[in-house]
């Protein structure tokens, strides 16, 4: 029983780590792994079981579930955005976009990713005192604005493009959590604006990155490592007479960058907050991660990381796998079902019904003493979890639809994580709420 129209929103604004554990807890206790209620007119599925997700996450299609991201997100995203591409559509564009996250791509941006994440820590550092506690999610969240940019476009911004984009990123945040009224001088508009501006300075960047692709220049950032393969294509399509690939344009492509950007931000954000609370509370790890990463390299040297290198790390790449399990960065993944569908023998979900699977719930299920901080779990060769309970690992999704740059936010996490225990020793300040999701 649910009040008429706005069904059980209050309660949601109120307390929303409250009302998802309520969701959870009678999905539990339904034996089923669902839980249904109501939301401002849309009838609403929490999805807890694990293998019911993967159903969610394997049948994203037009005639199935439509991925959501935001409930307004095709508003302010626009229509076009990749995570709204289905079929061989989708396809194409990933298979495109594969370049970005090879190795040696990879091991492009890990030099850049270390540069800025140690200044912006010894920036930290600086402007700190040990009497003061001082807060890191912000820190976190202009380093990861920073390393975004430079990673993916970083050739092509001036500084002056730098500090607009950092503005325009700002409204757009705000705007995100804000109420969708598309008026002048409201939050929604500002922020839909903010992405239009946004889009363009990311178009302006890919021409340049497709010009210097093809007068032979060696890939410098993201932007880069995928122009190289595209401007080859469009140029053997002209060639042969054909038309040009679909999502070649530049402001299309500008605005697939934008979702990289997006989807790198904040979610890594949360994900560089947590790391650093788990930190606080497991000296033993911090001590296990110094002495791994003191056999490999120092801080002292002056000189960065080699891919080598980090690939020795395996505890600290163990510590970073488990922060995300812990601590999924997307707690869950909204879906909206286009037609009736069948999602087990016995329950068919309505049409229009916004599906949630829970990442968050499938991340305690399987694994041993799951509500505990354990990076053996994916360390040890005895239990290997990361295989055992690997359908339970859903922090990037499943499907056709996974997250295509994990590698890169695992390796991002994990490179953070090793310069941090190597330059900082601090002590965690607790604040009311603060480890609650």
């Amino acid at each position: 029983m649910v009040v008429p129209f706005l069904g059980s929103i209050v309660p949601m604004i109120r307390d929303p780590t409250g009302f998802w554990e309520v969701q959870a807890a009678r999905a539990r206790d339904s034996g089923a792994g669902l839980a249904a209620d109501f939301l401002v007119g849309r009838f609403i599925l929490f999805v807890r079981d694990s293998e019911l997700s993967h159903r969610v996450f394997a049948n994203v299609r037009p005639d199935a579930f439509h991925f959501v991201g935001h409930p307004f997100g095709k508003k302010l995203f626009g229509e076009h955005n990749f995570i709204y591409l289905f079929g061989d559509e989708h396809k194409d564009l990933r298979r495109r976009m594969a370049p970005t996250f090879t190795p040696r791509a990879l091991s492009t941006y890990a030099a850049i990713q270390q540069r800025i994440v140690l200044a912006h820590i010894r920036r930290l550092l600086d402007e700190t005192s040990p009497a003061t506690p001082a807060p890191i999610r912000v820190a976190c969240r202009d380093m990861n604005l920073e390393t975004s940019q430079t990673v993916f476009v970083g050739p092509y911004l001036t500084q002056e493009a730098r500090a607009r984009f950092g503005e325009d990123y700002a409204v757009f945040n705000v705007g995100v959590i804000a109420l969708p009224v598309d008026l002048p001088g409201f939050a929604f508009r500002r922020a839909r604006l903010a992405v239009g501006r946004l889009v363009r300075t990311l178009a302006e960047c890919v021409g340049q990155s497709k010009a210097r692709m093809r007068a032979g220049g060696e890939p410098e950032c993201l932007v880069d490592y995928w122009m190289q393969g595209l401007v080859k294509e469009m140029d053997e399509a002209a060639a042969a007479g054909r038309p040009l690939p679909k999502h070649t344009a530049d402001e299309d492509l500008g605005g697939y960058l934008f979702d990289f950007l997006f989807a790198a931000q904040d979610a890594s954000t949360s994900s560089l907050c947590w790391a650093v609370a788990a930190l606080g509370s497991h000296p033993d790890v911090v001590a296990r991660m110094r002495a791994e990463v003191s056999a490999v390299w120092s801080p002292e040297s002056g000189e960065p990381i080699t891919p080598d290198k980090f690939m020795q790390l395996k505890y600290t790449h163990a510590v970073a796998r488990e922060v995300v399990r812990y601590r999924p960065p997307a707690t869950l993944v909204p879906h909206i079902a286009a037609e009736p569908f069948k999602l087990t023998e016995w329950y068919t979900v309505p049409k229009g019904a916004i599906v949630f699977p829970s990442v968050y719930e499938s991340s305690f299920q399987g694994f041993t003493e799951a509500e505990a901080f354990d990076p053996d779990r994916f360390f040890s060769e005895a239990r290997r979890e990361d295989e055992a309970f690997k359908r339970n690992f859903l922090a990037f999704g499943a499907g056709a639809h996974q997250c295509i740059g994990q590698r890169y936010a695992l390796n991002h996490l994990a490179l953070f994580l090793t310069l941090f225990v190597s330059v900082v020793d601090c002590k965690r300040h607790t604040t009311h709420g603060c480890d609650e999701p």
